[in-house]
């Protein structure tokens, strides 16, 4: 099924995406719901970010560990061939290039920092593509920290590479084996086994989803992304601003640091979610994992099954502040099928050298099929971010090509 509801003209300017109001809200979305051992680690947490992220020696200590470990300010890239073809000026934020290969790795610095600010000597994680493990286990190994990673066990199946670099960083892999075997369960697992731990663990929660501070703080730590692409688009752009700005969408943390880059400008904002795991478009209000937003659910208020073939949008809701934004009208979440996003993956390799992960594929179909269908104007300036590259995904590909 295909989102055929027209771009909105963005809402001007309005302070969006700034600190959450009070009890980490977004609007109506956002909160803190946790048991009673959670809401207490959650506020240590909210401290130690808040005294943190104010404090210029913390915030230099990350710069400089994103410049010389993980390779930042990854680079803009035009898509020459693709955007002659498309008729679309396509810009191409390559957090593809940073270590690890995603940008995830943003955020798990940030954390990870934090987390040896608090006196905490273990990370817990969820992942579902990996690519969140595999940061937490090599920020992990990069701090002298121990890392251990909860993953579905089919996510397991489906990226065996990745499971096999965070065993190799010394992460313990802990496969879970309830409900879908995918993203959802293991963040359930995780936040479970981090009530028993709070004392000497921190939860390196990997999306802008979780009770608060998690949706704010994760966006912060990706806000990175969005601050350089600005930067380089006014020097790259003639008009400075692309009309454009296009992230994929699973819980939403690449397309919140994306989008915060961008929101008190007259670009228009695009998430792209899987078909089969479209929380934004979609969703309905719900409480899981900590926080009140969209969720896939059935009419008894059940959570229902995601489904996708980038196991990183393999999860049946969206992060608070992406609900807000949607309400707001500052952003319109659009979704494209599995064989779309295989297809746009072939389609970036073939035509610029360069393999995206299927989750930001999923991001370029879009534009690939809004092109197509004028729905993109002719001449328009797009700015994706690539947000992984594709190397994981290597054997889901050979099976359907």
């Amino acid at each position: 099924m295909r989102d055929v509801l027209p771009l909105r003209e963005p809402a001007p300017p309005d302070g969006t995406m700034g600190e959450p109001r009070a009890r980490g809200r977004f609007g109506e979305y956002g909160g803190r719901y946790a048991p009673e051992s959670l809401v207490e680690a959650c506020r240590e947490v909210d401290e130690a970010f808040r005294e943190a992220w104010a404090d210029p020696g913390f915030r230099g200590a990350l710069a400089r560990l994103l410049a010389v470990h993980a390779g930042r300010p990854t680079p803009l890239t035009p898509a020459h061939r693709l955007s002659e073809a498309l008729g679309v000026r396509l810009y191409l934020k390559r957090e593809d290039l940073t270590h690890t290969g995603s940008h995830k790795i943003n955020n798990v610095l940030g954390q990870a920092l934090l987390a040896t600010r608090m006196g905490r000597r273990r990370l817990i994680a969820e992942t579902g593509a990996g690519q969140h493990g595999v940061a937490t286990a090599t920020a992990a190994a990069l701090l002298g920290l121990e890392a251990t990673v909860f993953m579905g066990e089919r996510d397991i199946e489906r990226q065996a590479l990745n499971v096999f670099r965070m065993r190799m960083l010394g992460a313990e892999v802990v496969p879970v084996t309830t409900g879908s075997r995918t993203l959802k369960d293991a963040t359930s697992e995780a936040m479970r086994h981090w009530v028993g731990v709070t004392g000497d663990s921190h939860y390196c929660i990997g999306s802008v989803v979780g009770p608060d501070p998690y949706p704010w703080m994760v966006r912060e730590f990706q806000r990175i992304i969005g601050d350089e692409a600005r930067g380089q688009c006014a020097a790259e752009l003639r008009t400075g601003v692309p009309d454009y700005v296009v992230a994929c969408v699973g819980g939403g943390s690449n397309a919140a640091g994306t989008f915060a880059g961008f929101a008190d400008t007259r670009a228009r904002l695009v998430g792209v979610e899987a078909e089969g795991g479209a929380g934004a478009a979609r969703g309905r209000l719900g409480v899981m994992h900590g926080c009140r937003s969209l969720f896939l659910q059935d009419d008894d208020g059940q959570i229902v099954q995601a489904h996708s073939i980038a196991a990183g949008l393999d999860y049946p809701g969206v992060g608070p502040e992406h609900a807000h934004l949607r309400d707001l009208g500052r952003a319109r979440y659009v979704t494209v099928t599995d064989e779309e996003a295989a297809g746009a993956a072939v389609r970036l390799a073939r035509t610029e050298g360069i393999l995206p992960a299927l989750e930001s594929a999923h991001a370029l179909a879009w534009v690939i099929r809004a092109a197509g269908d004028g729905e993109l104007p002719a001449g328009s300036t797009v700015l994706m971010t690539l947000s992984g590259r594709g190397d994981k995904d290597v054997s889901t590909l050979k099976e359907l090509l």
